[in-house]
């Protein structure tokens, strides 16, 4: 049984977060925990409708590497940064322990478009959109050092992420607006609807 046919029987009991600018934003609750779709390839058709995947070019040699994050306005991921009329880009950073989980976060209007640039992030990502065709699709990417890939995640689409390994990790960030905290919705990492599925698979 695959997790959408998994959610079939729920939808009557879709959990309504709420509504901004007529996107709507709710949970469909599922029967059991999963990981959803783990995406293995940038052009995968199990993606999340809107949210794309870039491969980093890293350039090694005998100092280190060198990796080019972003060109705003520019192609690629970084022009969906650029918002209609003047841009409000923000550029952030921040440090995760072991281990750690940040998780769930969703917008109603912020776009993320996310570069783990050290360490190794388990990064979760579900449709939160009602008129989306991916509605409560749950995707796992993971990526960092090993797997050198952007991530790009529309409003509407929760994220989190679990740092695995036993080194600390590294995530930059742009977001076509400055932080606004009315337009940022949390929920419990381990929300029984989402019942996203965090423990280290032992096989």
């Amino acid at each position: 049984m695959t997790a959408q046919s998994q959610q079939a029987p729920l939808r009557e009991a879709i959990i309504r977060l709420g509504e901004r600018n007529g996107v709507e934003l709710a949970v469909m609750p599922r029967v059991e925990k999963s990981a959803g779709d783990v995406i293995l390839a940038p052009d995968s058709a199990a993606l999340i409708d809107g949210v794309r995947i870039e491969a980093l070019r890293v350039y090694p040699d005998d100092r280190g590497y060198f990796t080019e994050l972003a060109r705003l306005g520019s192609a690629g991921l970084a022009e969906k940064m650029l918002p209609g009329g003047e841009a409000r880009i923000q550029i952030s950073a921040t440090l995760t322990y072991p281990g750690t989980i940040k998780a769930i976060h969703y917008h109603y209007e912020q776009t993320d478009l996310w570069l783990p640039i050290s360490g190794m992030l388990q990064v979760f990502l579900c449709d939160l959109r009602r008129a989306s065709p991916t509605f409560g699709k749950l995707n796992t990417v993971f990526a960092g050092t090993f797997r050198p890939w952007a991530i790009l995640i529309p409003a509407g689409v929760a994220h989190g992420y679990k740092v695995i390994g036993v080194h600390p990790a590294m995530l930059v960030y742009l977001t076509n607006r400055f932080y606004n905290p009315s337009d940022e919705g949390r929920l419990p990492y381990d929300h029984p609807g989402i019942a996203y599925d965090w423990e280290t698979q032992h096989k």
